[in-house]
């Protein structure tokens, strides 16, 4: 892209979106957004999207240094800026029909840590933390962070993280629930690598409908959500991927999955 605050690639159905400020620990600027939501949308045709972060850090969250400030030299409201990039950011990404890994190969920070957690599996280097910063600002968790941290590890250690501020190693979020895998540093990119291979030749579809039948069991009754799986097996019993998988478990090999 033009102004490399974000590099994007896409190759073997595997997109990769690395956040490229490094000199800011990646922290989020106005362009960085627009490039950002750019790559979603171009990732949306691959198979399997890798997020991660350039240098030694993920994502330190917003950069105080890119605030707006209006003409009379008062910062913009804090509200629009959530409702102009970081809400549009965060349901652009939960919305992709394609599994997302964040890889987390640093500190991960304020909004750049409930960015990672917004992903479909999260997987940190052993090195990494997880810090909800907005208390040392007299900030509330946004990003999503108010609402996946209860889901993800529980009312009382979401209130601990978000009232106290504490940086989180890799190792206990691992422990906690809050991320998928810890793995040691000199093993990370190539766990990475691993994962988004196995992806990327998984049936899409079935993923696809896999994460969005999860994100939406919470606001329905199981009676509902017994109805939305019969519905999606339905869908998904006529893909050609479906049919490749039952023709390579009768033949006894791997299957050959498309997509479709």
């Amino acid at each position: 892209m033009s102004d490399q605050t974000i590099l994007f690639s896409l190759a073997d159905g595997i997109a990769r979106i690395t956040l490229n400020r490094p000199e800011r620990l990646n922290s989020l600027n106005t362009a960085m957004h627009a490039e950002l939501r750019a790559a979603l949308e171009r990732a949306a045709g691959a198979r399997v999207l890798v997020l991660t972060g350039a240098g030694r850090g993920f994502c330190a969250g917003q950069d105080l240094n890119d605030r707006a400030v209006a003409p009379d030299g008062v910062a913009a409201d804090l509200g629009d800026s959530i409702e102009r990039y970081y809400k549009p950011l965060v349901l652009a990404l939960r919305a992709l029909p394609v599994p997302v890994i964040a890889a987390v190969n640093g500190v991960a920070a304020g909004a750049g840590a409930n960015l990672a957690l917004a992903c479909d599996l999260v997987i940190a280097a052993r090195s990494a933390v997880f810090v909800q910063a907005f208390a040392k600002l007299g900030l509330v968790p946004d990003s999503g962070g108010t609402w996946l941290l209860p889901r993800l590890v529980g009312t009382a250690r979401a209130l601990g993280l978000a009232l106290l501020g504490d940086k989180l190693s890799a190792e206990r979020a691992e422990e906690w629930g809050l991320i998928w895998r810890c793995v040691e540093d000199a093993q990370f990119p190539c766990v990475v690598e691993d994962l988004a291979r196995q992806l990327a030749s998984a049936p899409t579809r079935g993923l696809a409908r896999t994460k969005q039948a999860i994100y939406e069991s919470s606001t329905r009754t199981l009676a509902a959500q017994l109805d939305i799986e019969r519905d999606y097996q339905s869908e998904l019993g006529r893909s050609a991927d479906y049919a490749e998988g039952v023709a390579a478990f009768t033949a006894k090999r791997a299957p050959r999955f498309t997509g479709r």
